[in-house]
């Protein structure tokens, strides 16, 4: 018997003991698909074959749209718990003081960002010895919450983007390296100006234009409610 023979006898034991092996790898089905059509000749159209490549085709099509949507159910989720967690931390504080340590040491960590700032507009002079107590806190004059996220909040209440680098009077030392930034927009209640809440990232596709925004409005609407109550 030659070697030849010897191997198709392998072969045909292997498939004859696994059958099902062979059904279930696509490359090899293609290959006994394309070795039929070209057993059959150029002049017989093998309508079945060509309805397993288009179902073929459209399978494929599905497992990668479904792998999609897992993979943004996994994300969906795990933002939903990190926006959980910073609530809760918020709430921990007893004094304004603690509230503004936890935004510039414990919220930045929760919230996987590289700098977190809290900007509030005041038209009264003397912020720097404001400032100084917290780096986390900034205070700018009228109108620069609006003017820095580009619209004003019943707009668009968040504001998502990527940027060559921050503000210095937003991030201070950090700004040169944000290449992402989210803005959420502050009421903090009648008679007072609006704040702003600016998360920041070195990276670029932590914050996008094309991302959703609704657990960052509501991260923003529980923030802008606990400030109401510090400033009361």
């Amino acid at each position: 018997m030659s070697s030849s023979a010897t191997l198709e006898n392998q072969l045909r034991e292997a498939i004859l003991a696994k059958p099902d092996a062979v059904l279930e790898d696509q490359h090899l089905m293609n290959a006994l698909v394309a070795a039929n059509e070209r057993a059959m000749g150029s002049n017989v159209v093998d309508l079945r074959g060509i309805a397993m490549e288009r179902l073929s085709a459209r399978l494929d099509r599905l497992e990668d749209t479904h792998r999609s949507v897992i993979a943004a159910a996994y994300d969906n989720l795990a933002g939903t718990n990190l926006i959980h967690r910073a609530v809760l931390r918020l709430m921990e504080p007893q004094d304004f003081t603690a509230f503004l340590a936890c935004l510039e040491t414990d919220m930045p960590e929760i919230l996987r960002v590289s700098a977190l700032s809290l900007v509030l507009e005041t038209s009264q002079p003397g912020g720097a010895d404001v400032e100084r107590k917290s780096g986390a806190l900034k205070l700018a004059g009228p109108g620069f919450a609006e003017s820095y996220a580009g619209q004003p909040r019943s707009t668009r209440p968040v504001t998502l983007r990527q940027t060559q680098g921050g503000s210095p009077r937003v991030y201070g030392q950090k700004a040169e390296w944000i290449r992402s930034e989210a803005c959420l927009m502050l009421d903090l209640g009648a008679g007072r100006l609006p704040g702003m809440l600016v998360m920041g990232s070195e990276d670029p596709h932590q914050f996008s234009p094309m991302q959703g925004t609704d657990l960052l409005a509501f991260f923003g609407g529980v923030f802008e409610r606990s400030m109401r109550c510090w400033l009361s």
